[in-house]
């Protein structure tokens, strides 16, 4: 974990006259966390806040949130409900119980698309804590590990708060919502010490609150998805929201000449295969945003397209087409910024 202050070096064309003169100074926390790095840029700083202890508070709230839903930790809260074939009512820290509640739900919107079950599929197809693999898993194996998922098999009772399974081998996978949702735990830490502008973000996913330095918009820029270089498709800018992005184009294997992707679809079992390279989403929390990108990504360009206009989400969409990649938006996206 580390602190450090950086100066803005990237000037625009637009602004080249004025890359001369000194930028604003940015205080960055920043770190490691469930597998990825996280980064916090803080343009204005209120007196009272003393970096090295917000540093620490920073790393104690993820700490705790690794502690409570990390399936690569063997002592985390979730990895101990996993391992436990009971199906009685397990008690749950009220943070773990609410995260479960709220991706039910979602999976209920969804049909399925987002289920926070999948962790059997993730593991076989080496996408999990188990260890990679290097070729595509038997059909039979397949079909075992799909007896063990599904959200319906899971309840949450927050009021207790617990949580229980109604067949004995579920597993709980909350990676494609953990990293949204401590962007949001940080944030409210950001929030009660009244700092005012930020941006938070982890693996990707990330709140943006207040403006940048120069007093404008923060500016996000999605990715093209090309496996082995890095090229911006789009910058918007945006305040006061939430952004998570999906995609297939980061974390795969090749077999046979045949690309897959840790993104699967429990329905079929296996890693999706259509179109759709990458979804990103805007939404007022992130953990909602990254559940959502999930659940698009799963559902591929035509259907995630019909949910993100059903339910007024804000999409962003790239397809591989056989002309290139084509972005497509919801509605509601071409409503929250204006490009950059």
């Amino acid at each position: 974990m580390g602190i450090r202050t950086f100066a803005i070096l990237m000037c625009s064309v637009s602004i080249l006259a004025s890359c001369g003169q000194e930028r604003p100074e940015v205080l960055e926390l920043s770190g490691s966390t469930m597998g990825t790095r996280f980064s916090i840029k803080l343009p204005t700083l209120p007196a009272a806040v003393d970096p090295d202890a917000l540093q620490q508070d920073i790393d104690n709230e993820l700490l705790q949130i690794e502690m409570q839903m990390s399936t690569y930790r063997v002592d985390s809260d979730v990895s101990q409900f996993n391992v436990s074939d009971s199906v009685d009512w397990q008690s749950v820290p009220v943070e773990l119980c609410n995260a479960v509640e709220e991706s039910l739900v979602i999976s209920e919107k969804t049909s399925g698309a987002f289920d926070i079950t999948v962790g059997p599929l993730v593991n076989l197809w080496g996408f999990g804590p188990d260890g990679i693999v290097r070729s595509p898993p038997p059909d039979r194996e397949i079909e075992t590990a799909k007896t063990r998922v599904g959200y319906s098999h899971l309840q949450a009772d927050c009021s207790k708060p617990a949580i229980r399974k109604d067949i004995p081998r579920l597993y709980l996978d909350l990676s494609a919502y953990a990293k949204g949702y401590a962007v949001d735990r940080i944030s409210e830490l950001l929030d009660k010490m009244e700092i005012a502008d930020y941006l938070v973000e982890i693996g990707g996913e990330m709140k943006l609150r207040g403006f940048n330095a120069e007093k404008q918009k923060w500016a996000v820029a999605i990715e093209a998805p090309l496996q082995n270089e890095r090229q911006v498709q789009r910058i918007f800018r945006i305040t006061n929201q939430s952004v998570a992005t999906s995609g297939d184009y980061r974390n795969f294997f090749e077999s046979n000449g045949q690309i897959f992707s840790h993104t699967i679809d429990t329905r079929t079992g296996r890693p999706v295969r259509h179109g759709l390279a990458s979804v990103t989403v805007v939404a007022e929390t992130t953990a909602i945003a990254d559940a959502l990108a999930t659940a698009l990504l799963v559902l591929g360009p035509e259907d995630g397209m019909m949910l993100a206009q059903r339910e007024g989400l804000a999409a962003y969409f790239l397809i591989r087409t056989s002309g290139g990649i084509e972005a497509k938006m919801s509605p509601a996206f071409a409503l929250i910024g204006e490009e950059s």
